[in-house]
């Protein structure tokens, strides 16, 4: 049996080269968009305005991908919502949606499970189970702004996963998501964050787009994010500064540096003093996140003074620094939680 082609994952320029091939007039494809991607429709079927036999056609050929809700937690402290969505495999994935001033903000996963084994991160327990489609991407954005009745205003892709690697899906879902006919959302206000696979930042430097970069750094010295992030004996910490380099330089777009502080590991003066070294040539931003306890890591939050000590150590050193707020204290707020929780509840029926 073929596989169908997932409609969701295609541009507006292949998607009207699908239509005409099915010997449809070209403006249909403009209204399956216009359905997919700004009307959010859960299904063929609910594109009215196309004769049924066409709906029947599309049925037919084409995947229609969209994400069932599992669970959505709410926090009572500040509104963050937790989502768990089920994928049309059967896999489940999490996404998170914070409230700022500003707007609505979305942080999405790119892949179900991640094998890059970062110490701190409950995503990668499990490891990896497979890369999501373009489709699949969107597809929390999508139903989270149904299911919240708010416009997304940012996006971050920064849940569970490594987004570069899934590049080409990433790349996909970017232009999509930032092109016209959709949300068409701006590319600044779009992250996407790495752990520092090198060819990946390089390739996404030659595309020029304006998203910004940010860089799970978590450690100033190799010996040291080689001992919470495994990826870092293959892709070496001057590699990964000089691609940091080279998309400052071909984007015009300062890169973040993520910094997981945890007590006692990586949150001392010198610390500070050598990530400063790091951040000043690349007028680099630096986010502190102080870190969610994991139970299996065993690694714990360092205290309120030795984080706010570490941000002003760094301010006096001319760097832009800020804490990240804790959104979703009281839920499964942290990367990967809600689905470890899921998946061991199931593995115990």
């Amino acid at each position: 049996m073929t596989e169908k082609t997932d409609i969701k994952s295609l541009t507006r320029e292949e998607l009207l080269e699908a239509i005409l091939a099915l010997g449809e007039k070209p403006f249909r494809a403009g209204q399956i968009y216009s359905w997919i991607h700004e009307k959010l429709a859960g299904s063929f079927e609910e594109m009215t305005n196309l004769p049924r036999k066409l709906r029947e056609t599309l049925e037919r050929e084409y995947e229609y991908i969209t994400l069932e809700p599992v669970e959505i937690q709410t926090s009572k402290l500040d509104g963050t919502q937790k989502y768990l969505f089920r994928l049309p495999d059967g896999l489940v994935i999490e996404s998170v949606r914070m409230q700022y001033k500003y707007g609505s903000s979305v942080c999405i996963s790119s892949q179900a499970g991640c094998r890059m084994g970062c110490r701190f991160c409950a995503s990668t327990i499990g490891g990896l189970e497979r890369s999501l489609r373009a489709s699949e991407m969107l597809e929390q954005i999508y139903r989270i702004q149904q299911l919240s009745g708010q416009r997304v205003s940012h996006v971050v892709v920064m849940g569970t996963g490594e987004p570069l690697d899934n590049y080409d899906n990433l790349l996909r879902f970017l232009r999509l998501l930032t092109g016209e006919g959709g949300l068409h959302l701006s590319q600044r206000n779009i992250t996407v964050s790495t752990c520092g696979i090198v060819p990946g930042i390089l390739r996404l430097a030659r595309e020029h787009l304006q998203i910004t970069l940010a860089l799970s750094l978590h450690a100033a010295t190799q010996e040291k994010r080689c001992s919470l992030m495994p990826i870092a004996g293959k892709y070496e910490l001057p590699q990964v500064l000089d691609a940091c380099r080279v998309y400052f330089e071909e984007t015009g777009r300062r890169v973040t540096f993520e910094y997981s502080l945890v007590g006692g590991v990586n949150d001392t003066k010198e610390d500070a003093r050598q990530l400063a070294r790091l951040a000043e040539p690349l007028y680099a931003h630096v986010n502190l996140i102080p870190v969610n306890p994991v139970t299996e890591r065993k690694f714990t939050q360092p205290v309120k003074k030795d984080v706010d000590n570490f941000k002003n150590y760094l301010e006096n050193c001319g760097i832009n620094v800020t804490i990240r707020r804790e959104m979703g204290r009281d839920i499964d707020g942290a990367c990967g939680q809600l689905r470890k929780s899921y998946m061991e509840g199931r593995s115990q029926c």
